[in-house]
């Protein structure tokens, strides 16, 4: 049971320090939380002390979404716990040997939140953009990247989790991102294998691998991961591989994928029977909304927070109801705007109980799914 005084007092003390955090961009203060889950990874009282805030904030609320059982329906999804950027393996690894955290937030931000997904990760380093990629819209709770799939890698990403195995969350998910600038499929679908098979190989079992096939903030994304012909064939070797997986380690890993907004009623139903026929069990929407940067028209970047909700709740529907009308066993995470306890209800009546959220702690502090929990009481 949440301590309801506990998490006013939270409240209160985030909407005092808030001002404060604004008065960084959104980019120079998301450099500093992370240096700060820097240090907290690493230091066992801030843990406990982590863990005992979570235990007085959230309750629980057990619920299950694409084969997977969860504490509460509530998801810290993929973007904010996925590492530093690097130029090539060689670098991450190197760093990982120096005993670099290059991954921060790993530890930190389950034992605050619960559920985390993590990632995304490509099968090679990406560097990401450079200049300003991190913009906050105050007006409609929204925030915006072009951060440019920034991350270690997936072989970096396995070989840093791999030391810290006996530390990992009993719930977590690892979000694979498909390689922006490949267009060939079999290499694509290579990458894709190469990516998931690092974790796996390294006894790295997460509670769901997310694939995600669309990516608005890096200017090479891939177009054509996300027609039905594409998906399937990329989906059945990732569902294949974890198949294999389970009959050797006896872990069964379920596969969802992560689909942008705004796509045709058509395009929703095509990638739905993509996925009936290959064994996905979920379907996390949306990813965030291609939007022109505030600085140049030219630079396109995904929006997330408040634009992107009615879109995701739209593509949610259509998901569902192509999942009712099929008989498909599939269940739909949403994922775009979840502030509040309305927020959170637009995505159940459109058929979806579970929920990924992000852009909500950066206006509401870093317990927004436990207060939001809290007040659905």
């Amino acid at each position: 049971m949440a301590n309801t005084a506990f998490l006013h007092a939270s409240k209160s003390l985030y909407q005092l320090v808030r001002p404060l955090l604004f008065t960084q961009s959104a980019q120079d203060a998301h450099a500093r939380v992370s240096n700060v889950l820097k240090r907290l990874d690493n230091n066992e009282t801030a843990i406990l002390t982590l863990r005992n805030i979570h235990k007085m904030s959230f309750q629980k609320m057990v619920i299950s979404a694409g084969d997977v059982w969860l504490d509460n329906p509530f998801i810290l999804a993929a973007g904010f716990v996925k590492g530093m950027g690097f130029e090539d393996e060689k670098s991450a690894l190197n760093a990982i040997r120096q005993g670099i955290n290059i991954m921060p937030g790993w530890r930190a931000m389950p034992s605050l939140v619960g559920a985390v997904e993590f990632g995304s990760f490509t099968r090679h380093p990406r560097i990401g953009n450079s200049g300003t990629v991190m913009w906050r819209d105050q007006t409609t709770y929204s925030t915006q990247n072009r951060v440019g799939l920034k991350n270690p890698g997936a072989v970096a990403a396995a070989a840093f989790l791999y030391i810290k195995l006996n530390q990992l969350p009993k719930i977590f998910g690892i979000n694979i991102a498909m390689s922006p600038g490949v267009d060939d499929p079999d290499r694509e679908k290579q990458d894709v294998i190469e990516a998931v098979n690092a974790f796996l190989m390294r006894g790295i079992y997460p509670s769901w691998f997310t694939l995600n096939i669309s990516c608005p903030n890096t200017e090479d994304d891939p177009e054509g991961n996300q027609t039905e012909s594409g998906a399937r064939t990329l989906c059945e070797a990732v569902v294949n591989l974890l198949k294999t997986a389970q009959e050797e380690i006896g872990n069964h890993i379920p596969l969802w994928v992560k689909v942008s907004p705004s796509l045709s009623s058509a395009q929703y139903e095509g990638l739905m029977h993509a996925f009936h026929e290959t064994g996905v069990k979920a379907v996390i929407a949306t990813n965030t909304l291609p939007a022109s940067t505030p600085d140049k028209n030219a630079h396109i970047a995904g929006v997330g927070g408040g634009r992107l909700h009615s879109e995701a709740v739209k593509a949610t529907q259509l998901l569902v109801g192509y999942a009712k009308k099929h008989d498909y066993a599939l269940d739909v995470v949403g994922c775009g705007g979840v502030q509040d306890p309305q927020t959170y209800h637009d995505f159940v009546h459109a058929g979806a109980d579970v929920v990924q959220y992000w852009s909500s702690m950066i206006y509401r502090g870093p317990l927004v799914a436990a207060l939001i929990l809290n007040d659905l009481k």
